[in-house]
């Protein structure tokens, strides 16, 4: 089956429509895991230097292995 010369291009520009398309929503995709990323390490970076309640512990803390 033939197919007519301006039904190719149409096909042709739609995949590159469609392709094009991919492309960006992938880069929208990758920039606001970024974005979330830095944003969860900002928050986790002004948490970690706070102590968690009004009052202070007398003796520094370590982490207890689980029995």
């Amino acid at each position: 089956m033939l197919i007519h010369p301006d039904m190719l291009l149409v096909l042709a520009n739609d995949r590159h429509r469609e392709l094009i398309a991919e492309a960006d929503r992938r880069r929208l995709l990758s920039s606001a895991r970024v974005t979330r990323r830095a944003h969860r390490a900002r928050k986790a970076s002004a948490v970690r230097g706070q102590p968690t309640s009004t009052l202070a512990s007398c003796e520094p803390s370590a982490v207890v292995p689980a029995r």
